[in-house]
């Protein structure tokens, strides 16, 4: 298996087992999420080629948005 080309670091977790929607900080400088698939279709809207839709608890984004701005960029100065 090659090396992985980005490393990932959990920002907000819906549970603790790494199984479920969460927010992740790349090394590059952004938010990876995952989330529930979801069609687009199923709320009459299109996505561009190389990008599609997930779903997450609201929940998870009131944990980030209650998270410091050093937590989620992962600016240690």
């Amino acid at each position: 298996m090659p090396s992985p080309s980005v490393t990932l670091s959990v920002v907000a977790a819906w549970c603790g087992a790494g199984d479920c929607p969460t927010v992740y900080r790349t090394d590059r400088g952004t938010l990876v999420v995952q989330g529930y698939d979801f069609d687009p279709g199923d709320a009459g809207v299109s996505v561009p080629a190389g990008e599609r839709m997930v779903e997450i608890p609201a929940e998870l984004l009131a944990q980030l948005a209650g998270s410091t701005p050093a937590t989620i960029t992962g600016d240690t100065n």
